[in-house]
């Protein structure tokens, strides 16, 4: 056993953005998102999104890759929603991720569960919504 505590906050993208995240779809991906954490070890302590993007806050255990979490949970409910609903459903190739420490966990909480309220009032954190398809490393600071 280990100790952990990990926490990530994840942002990916419908396939070329299209708003295909729209009510009943959102409650029924977002119920299914959260089981299919459980049933992988994870740990969803927020989820919310737009109609073409979603943000999730997640503690993912060291056994699991973000990688392999993100491939899984993407893979798997676009399945899902193609066979329930019938439809074309389909993720972006990319994902976003972030690390959040404990002391900052429950701003992101926040921010990911008022995110329509901060694309209706353009209170978006720019960073946290921008997602490429390519690697974007983070600048290297020493040498």
């Amino acid at each position: 056993m280990a100790l952990w505590r990990l926490y990530y906050h994840l942002i990916w993208a419908t396939k070329e953005r299209q708003p295909l995240i729209l009510p009943p779809v959102e409650t029924n991906l977002y119920n299914y998102l959260i089981g299919k954490s459980d049933n992988l070890g994870c740990i969803i302590h927020a989820i919310n999104g737009m109609p073409d993007h979603i943000h999730v806050i997640v503690s993912i255990p060291p056994k699991i890759s973000i990688t392999e979490y993100v491939r899984q949970i993407k893979g798997s409910s676009s399945h899902y929603l193609n066979e329930k609903y019938q439809q074309k459903f389909a993720w972006q190739g990319g994902y976003g991720v972030f690390s959040v420490g404990v002391k900052n966990l429950e701003i992101a909480i926040n921010y990911v569960k008022k995110q329509k309220q901060h694309h209706q009032n353009k209170t978006i954190i720019p960073a946290l919504e921008q997602i490429k398809n390519e690697d974007d490393p983070p600048k290297k600071y020493f040498n």
